[in-house]
């Protein structure tokens, strides 16, 4: 199946014909990617970028709803990593509309997307920075996989003619500090390989976590299943919804999660 076949048929997945007509548009006027969408449970719209990753991840959670999980009480804290357009937020925000959500997000023009897509829910705080193991400045790396797959690099591996962008790297204690936070009901963690290093350094927080939503990118960097179920022993639940590994503690969850 060619690139542009398994692209058509996302776009026509999420909106019918209108979406192979707005896949056709972006690629034969320039400056016609940017659309609005309805999208189902809220009242406001969110724009997405015909021809890009949009689409998929929009199919994903609003589609597919990958993230649509049963909890025992309604989150309170939420932190969505590896936020991207922000569709991840929009849709927690709209499931649990009294949970505060934390959207992190490194890549420039993914983040000026999500600020625009998050404005209408004053409970949803952006943050331009990447989740990584420790404190400091890191490299982001672009790999050739789209809109959803920049990379973020230590600046001893990342290498020059790939790096697009150097951002603030934070770690999840960072982020519950700096936003007054003692206990994350969610974390949702979709961070293309950095999940390695978060989980070689979860000591600090690990215990003040309920339930995660993890995409593991063995394929890109090894060790990340490794370092996230080293670090995850403490969960009793398991399971798994497309690429997302789900686990929660005893008392967030049903015993027998719905597939």
């Amino acid at each position: 199946m060619s690139r542009f076949t398994r692209t058509a048929k996302r776009h026509f997945k999420a909106f019918g014909l209108g979406g192979l007509y707005r896949l056709l548009r972006a690629r034969v006027l320039p400056g016609a990617q940017e659309f609005q969408v309805w999208v189902p449970g809220a009242g406001k719209p969110v724009a997405l970028r015909a021809d890009t990753s949009d689409i998929g991840t929009y199919v994903q959670i609003f589609v597919e709803r990958e993230y649509d999980f049963e909890t025992l009480e309604q989150p309170g804290v939420i932190v969505d990593a590896g936020a991207n357009i922000g569709l991840a937020s929009v849709y927690f925000a709209n499931r649990f509309p009294n949970a505060k959500i934390i959207a992190v997000e490194p890549e420039a023009s993914n983040y000026s997307l999500l600020e625009r897509n998050v404005s209408p829910y004053e409970r949803i705080v952006p943050c331009h920075c990447a989740l990584w193991g420790e404190n400091s400045r890191i490299k982001l790396v672009d790999p050739g996989f789209g809109k959803w797959g920049f990379q973020t690099h230590a600046s001893a591996q990342a290498k020059p003619a790939d790096v697009r962008d150097e951002v603030e790297a934070v770690t999840v204690d960072r982020i519950m500090r700096d936003h007054g936070i003692e206990f994350i009901d969610v974390l949702k963690m979709d961070i293309e390989g950095a999940e390695k290093e978060v989980f070689e350094n979860a000591a600090p927080w690990i215990d003040k976590v309920g339930i995660l939503i993890v995409e593991l990118h063995e394929r890109l960097k090894q060790g990340c299943s490794r370092s996230f179920y080293n670090a995850t022993n403490d969960f009793d639940l398991e399971w798994q919804r497309g690429e997302n590994i789900f686990l929660a503690r005893s008392g967030k969850c049903p015993a027998r999660p719905s597939a």
